[in-house]
């Protein structure tokens, strides 16, 4: 009898350390899905593994996706924050930077318990819904978890990928090989740059220091999963009847939630990592519904006692008896110091410009516009700034540089069109295929063609034919949609220099005009956006 339990117990101790592998391997995969969903310049990951932004918390409420919204909110009440350590990119990270804090025997079991840090965790889910409530975009996007990662990643972490991508594509063209091609790097805004800059640099220090103290005090989503995972089903449960008071179980408690003075747990903080169940020597913490009986039978204090000693005796008995498993001693892979690099690839990033054949190549400057233009199937500047999170992935995956985040203060970090450095091209739609919070509804290419999303204005003082005296026609000839015509300067003189004329309804704001304009530092042409997108 005594053997049985004992191989009972054994097998028990297996499962909750295949539970932390299991819960370890799907955070892993789900953090390398969503960061190769940013990495990705070719569009080609995102047929495969798009889901993966579209479950994400925010994105799913942005969308109004109710049916991902019901699942997360029954994983949360069943066992708790899953979502946080398995789902969020963000969380990942910091279970990353936490774990490069614990190397070293002597920092192994470096936390402690601390009391919840209530007021601010309420005030920052208060701000974030209150900004969300007016339509205050730069503060949902700066406090959103999926979209501060997004920003991380296609900021710091893609230039370096784009820069290793260039290196094999070099060597690939010296052997007459196309399998790779160049990917141009670039800054697309300074100040995104420096907040996805200084959240990498916060979101590290604060993890490396104590594990989860952002996920736990910052972070919205946690803030809203924690309080649905207090009445969770399953839940770690201290046996007091087993418990030796050693205290390991909250020197190792990422997330600070465990009073094991008290034999007491944070339900609202704890993120189900499972840390403590591995590495609990008397195995008293188990992972089950809490009204479940913990108590012990009259004999298993000395079942409990000699069990090290039992354990490879009992190993060794039979072939049909569980061997008890080793913890697992690997060590995960982690992303690190890549702000300094970046910061070098992106200022020796080479730029990119394009002329008419009759101007001097000099740098083109943005117009001041007093309407931003933004992308088709975003129907309208209030529904993009009402549901965009300003993850960034649209602008990751745009292949002609025209998408960027806004410098508008009120809605920082949100998407905008710029045609600098290429035009919206009528055969594209890979921002509405990627946008997981419906701020880009998706469309198709021949929607797109007819989606009018700005208006092209000719400005006479600027042009080539009237600044210098000669032909141009570069407008006319790249207008996709045949809304500009060459007409005569001078009025019934067809001899006299021609200049462009905008057929407003035909125009539908795509930006080649102004892209492939010969005129610096500003074009003699250019796209002024539209509240509400019209379809002509």
């Amino acid at each position: 009898m005594v053997k049985r339990l004992i191989i009972l117990l054994i097998k028990v101790r297996k499962n909750l350390i295949m539970l932390r592998k299991i819960r370890i391997t799907l955070a892993l995969l789900f953090w390398a899905a969503v960061t190769l969903l940013f990495l990705d310049f070719t569009g080609t990951i995102h047929a495969w593994l798009g889901w993966t932004a579209k479950i994400q918390f925010l994105p799913a409420l942005f969308s109004l996706n109710l049916g991902v919204l019901v699942l997360l909110l029954a994983l949360t009440l069943v066992f708790g924050r899953v979502y946080c350590s398995v789902i969020c990119p963000l969380g990942v990270l910091q279970d990353m930077f936490g774990r490069l804090g614990r190397l070293g025997r002597k920092h192994r079991n470096r936390y402690s318990y601390s009391p919840a840090i209530s007021w601010l965790r309420y005030t920052m889910i208060g701000i974030f819904a209150l900004a969300a409530i007016l339509g205050i975009g730069s503060v949902v996007a700066l406090l959103a978890p999926y979209s501060s990662y997004g920003r991380i990643v296609s900021n710091l972490f893609a230039p370096v990928y784009d820069w290793i991508n260039n290196i094999f594509a070099y060597f690939a063209e010296r052997a007459e090989s196309y399998t790779f091609y160049r990917k141009e790097v670039w800054i697309r805004n300074i100040p995104t740059f420096v907040i996805a800059a200084v959240t990498f640099v916060a979101v590290a220090v604060l993890a490396w220091r104590n594990g989860r103290t952002y996920c736990n005090t910052v972070c919205p989503v946690g803030t809203f999963l924690g309080f649905l995972a207090k009445y969770s089903w399953f839940k770690p449960v201290i046996d007091t009847s087993k418990c030796v008071d050693c205290g390991l179980c909250g020197r190792r408690c990422k997330a600070a939630c465990i009073n094991s003075k008290a034999h007491e747990i944070d339900y609202s903080r704890c993120v189900a990592c499972f840390d403590c169940l591995e590495n609990c020597s008397q195995h008293a913490i188990k992972y089950i519904h809490p009204r479940k009986s913990m108590t012990m039978a009259p004999n298993d204090a000395l079942v409990v006692e000699g069990m090290k000693e039992a354990e490879p005796a009992v190993a060794g008995a039979s072939q049909n008896q569980v061997k008890e498993a080793a913890p697992d001693k690997g060590r995960r892979g982690f992303l690190t110091g890549v702000v300094a690099v970046t910061a070098a690839a992106t200022l020796g990033a080479q730029e990119k410009k394009v002329d008419g054949g009759l101007a001097a190549i000099v740098d083109k400057k943005v117009p001041r516009r007093k309407t931003p233009i933004v992308p088709p199937g975003a129907l309208s500047l209030d529904n993009l700034r009402d549901r965009c999170t300003g993850c960034q992935l649209c602008v990751s995956v745009c292949p002609n540089g025209v998408l960027r985040p806004s410098s508008d203060p009120e809605h920082l970090m949100q998407p905008e069109c710029s045609y600098e450095r290429g035009h919206c091209r009528p055969e594209c739609t890979k921002c509405s295929e990627v946008c997981p919070a419906g701020a880009i509804r998706e469309i198709s290419r021949e929607e797109k063609s007819s989606v009018k999303i700005g208006r092209a204005v000719w400005v006479k003082e600027n042009c080539l034919v009237t600044t210098d005296g000669v032909e141009c026609g570069n407008c006319a000839r790249h207008c996709p949609s045949g809304a500009i015509l060459m007409v005569p300067s001078v009025p019934g003189d067809e001899n006299s220099p021609k200049i462009p004329a905008v057929n407003d309804e035909r125009c539908i704001g795509c930006g080649a005009c102004e892209h492939l304009c010969p005129a610096r530092p500003f074009s003699a042409i250019y796209v002024e956006g539209i509240e509400r997108h019209k379809t002509i």
